[in-house]
């Protein structure tokens, strides 16, 4: 099996966080604690697979949350325009993974069922579980399904030759990690199933949880899937972009060749 080469494309920060953002049990809570948003690109030979899709300036005036790159051109290092994405694995509905999916017209997208029938269905009646998503971005997911492009799973499952996805849920009802073989091993790019490196080593719980039980048990399950608990890759942690090479790019950084450095904790 020939390996896949991994980036992380960070399209965004948000700095003006503490620790309580990010930490159920914690006892610091007023410390700065600052967030990366990233999207992952997956390539081998002629095959690219995109990793979520970040969100766009509209949902960024929208929230607030302004980004620091579109996620298109955050594509163009790569020699990509988003008509040449044909796959995305869709880790999960929430608007900072999935509010770029108009941006992919031609794309094919991975979903885990259960993440569907949650985004779509009665849980959305409360405010504060339907604060991460976004009803446009529902819409999107539903057109490409209605035109025959819309994959759904239930669990774990094979997307293509050495990519495979993995229901943990806990932050969201349906979240995915995704597992990809490279060359340093097989690599879990976590996506929100852990936010930052010190949710998994230290067991602690983001606050955004539908279910706390299964993002305690989603962390040893990472540890399973990982050759190496280094090659487990956060979703949000600005970390990564220090313990892994910068490559093409500012924005940008390559996972498969492994850490640079040792990753604490790990």
């Amino acid at each position: 099996m020939s390996a896949w080469q991994v980036h992380a494309i960070k399209y965004a920060d948000r700095d003006a966080r503490t620790r309580r953002d990010s930490f159920i049990f914690d006892d610091n809570h007023d410390a700065p604690h600052p967030m990366d948003y990233f999207m992952w690109l997956l390539r081998k030979d002629n095959s690219v697979i995109l990793v979520d899709t970040g969100y766009d300036d509209d949902e960024a005036r929208a929230r607030g949350r302004p980004i620091r790159l579109d996620p298109r051109t955050a594509l163009a290092p790569f020699g990509l325009t988003p008509d040449d994405i044909t796959d995305v694995i869709v880790t999960h509905l929430h608007y900072d993974h999935a509010g770029g999916l108009h941006l992919f017209p031609n794309a094919r997208l991975h979903l885990q069922t259960a993440e569907m029938a949650y985004a779509t269905g009665p849980c959305m009646c409360h405010d504060t579980l339907r604060m991460p998503y976004t009803a446009d971005h529902m819409c999107e997911a539903v057109k490409r399904l209605y035109a025959g492009k819309l994959t759904f799973y239930d669990g774990d499952a094979q997307v293509a030759d050495g990519v495979s996805v993995h229901c943990i849920g806990g932050h969201s009802r349906g979240l995915q990690a995704v597992r990809v073989h490279t060359q340093s091993g097989w690599m879990v790019l976590a996506s929100d199933a852990a936010h930052f490196y010190e949710n998994l080593f230290a067991r602690k719980p983001f606050p955004i949880v539908v279910d706390l039980q299964n993002m305690l048990d989603g962390f040893e399950r990472l540890i399973k899937l990982a050759s190496k608990p280094e090659l487990i890759i956060p979703g949000h942690d600005p970390l990564v972009r220090g313990y892994f090479p910068q490559d093409l790019d500012a924005h940008i950084t390559r996972l498969d060749v492994g850490p640079s450095k040792p990753v604490a904790g790990a």
